[in-house]
């Protein structure tokens, strides 16, 4: 992880991030420990999420919970544990996603609907199961995490790319019913972002040349880019922000 700004308005804060045992989640977790924050984040593997809590637990307040978002009766569960372990839950980054590949012709409406599990409808089921905690406060912030494969015309995976051009249609709507509450809902639309999954999977010579011609910005980017502008549109610095979608995508699209 790499230093960035400090956002006081974040100290002791209670933060849930979904999927925050590895990737962009993992790198959100960190920069909100490290900004004094109070961390619980769920996730489906336990072995990385488990080791992460015990590297970070020397240095600040942080909570698992083991829960598979496709479950709502979990999402609920695990949320009120949070709840009971940390106190109110006023920031909700909703950040797990699975870009697994699928051909158009192998697609079924079970897996359709698998998919849309993972990739959007537990976003809207998180952020419903805080509302009430930040409306009691007066006030909070959720961040949603989009993607620009959709606004690329990324072929290979329509039922991921589908589901995230969901999540900016989803953001407005909470963003319009929260806002009377002092309720900030954003978008943060990754491009491309160097997790180990992404390297291992996806990352060849070639791959990189491509997107070394397309991004305006001719370096990769890593999760602690998207950590960095989550942070301010979870802090009081982002007070005026809402209803936004925000690219990071090193300027491809």
């Amino acid at each position: 992880m790499t230093s960035g700004a400090i956002y006081p308005s974040l100290k002791g804060r209670t933060v849930l991030i979904t999927g925050g045992g590895s990737g962009i989640g993992e790198a959100i977790v960190r920069h909100f420990v490290a900004q004094g924050s109070k961390v619980g984040f769920l996730d489906i593997n336990a072995e990385a999420s488990e080791a992460l809590v015990k590297e970070l637990s020397a240095t600040g307040t942080v909570h698992f919970e083991k829960c598979d978002l496709r479950d709502i009766a979990a999402l609920r569960q695990s949320i009120e544990n949070v709840r009971q372990k940390l106190g109110p839950i006023t920031i909700l980054v909703n950040n797990a996603a699975h870009d697994q590949r699928h051909k158009l012709e192998d697609v079924t409406p079970e897996y359709w609907d698998e998919r849309y599990q993972v990739n959007i409808r537990h976003q809207f089921f998180a952020a419903q199961a805080v509302a009430e905690d930040m409306k009691a406060a007066g006030g909070g912030a959720i961040i949603n995490m989009g993607s620009t494969s959709w606004m690329i015309g990324q072929g290979g995976m329509p039922a991921y790319t589908s589901a995230k051009s969901a999540v900016q249609g989803l953001t407005r709507g909470l963003a319009r019913d929260l806002g009377p509450f002092n309720i900030r809902v954003c978008c943060v639309v990754p491009g491309w972002i160097m997790t180990q999954r992404q390297i291992d999977l996806w990352l060849t010579p070639e791959a990189e040349a491509d997107l070394m011609n397309k991004q305006c910005l001719k370096r990769k980017l890593y999760p602690d880019d998207i950590a960095k502008p989550v942070l301010f549109f979870a802090s009081d610095e982002a007070s005026g922000c809402t209803n936004q979608s925000y690219v990071v995508d090193g300027g491809w699209v």
